[in-house]
């Protein structure tokens, strides 16, 4: 029931999903709305059920209101399936601070984690990077960009499919010098861990596909995700309006048409479905809330290969090899005295 278009797109990305991919999904939220509009597609003989929900988290609404005051709400319902047991996944294109605050809450963290990231794969020269944190916590300490390299590096590995994902730390420059003092702490600490740490990068790396995995606080991962959507629109818009200044151009757009749709698509926000939420003992993914039809689709395509990929056991497993609570002690101890 979350989303700017709600519950249309939801509900038509849904039935794309099950239609096209098998896969079979509940809809929660208020039964009468979503009975009207399923009932708009020829949705007869498809695996999709309405578990009713009679309350909304709105986008205004603060965090907290998807756990306390909103028990009914369609976000907290839907985590609590996946606790039961009911489904595998939940996807909400609604309030993300809601969204995340609903899983943690009805799913718990995986031991180990202090604070869930929310994840989002960029399109790079090389293929796709992931990217987090992109917006779940602006504040970070050194530990929870550690948690953050290791839930990356895993989730690259199990569910994109890479064999050994490399992991780079967001800074200002590539020379140990540079960053600061999250930054330095962090990248001592990662120097210690057993996975395939990179090091510092620089914001262009990001789409050079220098590394699979990039690290950042919330803060800087939201600007980074929304200067990009940016860049991208707007680079569309200029790229057309340069084309209809001429019929030199025009003619010539013509024989690379092809070439940019196909550029479009890999730049198309859509085309990932949503952000997974990494840390929650469970599956959670956390769409736009401008999402249409195909970003819905996508994201529900994304939840499942996500929930089948194994990841939040794998997690555990990752932090109990490479991250005991002594070694982030006695690196940041070692830095002190340095």
């Amino acid at each position: 029931m979350g989303g700017d278009n709600a519950p249309v797109v939801e509900v038509e990305g849904a039935v794309a999903a099950c239609r096209e991919f098998g896969i079979p999904v509940t809809l929660v939220g208020d039964r009468e709305r979503l009975e009207s509009e399923l009932a708009k597609h020829s949705a007869n003989g498809l695996d999709i059920d309405i578990f009713h929900a009679s309350e909304v988290v709105g986008m205004h609404d603060s965090a907290s209101d998807a756990v306390r005051k909103k028990r009914n709400s369609s976000v907290r319902l839907a985590f609590e399936l996946v606790k039961n047991g009911k489904a595998c996944a939940a996807v909400s294109a609604g309030n993300s601070g809601a969204t995340m605050a609903a899983g943690m809450f009805v799913l718990k963290r995986i031991k180990g984690i202090e604070r869930p990231a929310i994840a989002q794969i960029f399109p790079t020269l090389k293929g796709q990077t992931l990217v987090l944190d992109v917006g779940g916590n602006v504040d970070c300490k050194s530990q929870h960009l550690v948690q953050f390299a290791i839930m990356g590096e895993v989730y690259a590995r199990y569910a994109m499919g890479i064999k050994n994902p490399s992991v780079g730390l967001l800074s200002n420059g590539e020379e140990e010098s540079k960053g600061n003092e999250l930054t330095r702490e962090t990248n001592a600490v990662l120097r210690q861990t057993s996975i395939n740490y990179a090091g510092y990068i620089e914001g262009r790396d990001i789409f050079s596909g220098a590394v699979e995995v990039v690290v950042c606080d919330g803060f800087v991962g939201n600007v980074v995700l929304k200067l990009s959507e940016g860049l991208s629109e707007a680079a569309g818009k200029m790229l057309k309006g340069e084309i209809v200044k001429s019929w030199i151009s025009k003619i010539g757009y013509l024989f690379v048409r092809g070439a940019f749709n196909r550029f479009k698509k890999i730049v198309d926000y859509a085309e990932y479905g949503g952000a997974p939420l990494l840390g929650i003992n469970g599956v959670g993914m956390i769409c736009h809330g401008g999402s249409n039809v195909k970003a819905i689709k996508n994201a529900v395509r994304f939840a499942h290969e996500y929930a089948r990929s194994g990841v939040t056991e794998h997690v555990s497993e990752k932090l109990s090899e490479n991250y005991p609570v002594s070694m982030q002690r006695d690196v940041l101890k070692s830095i002190s005295a340095d």
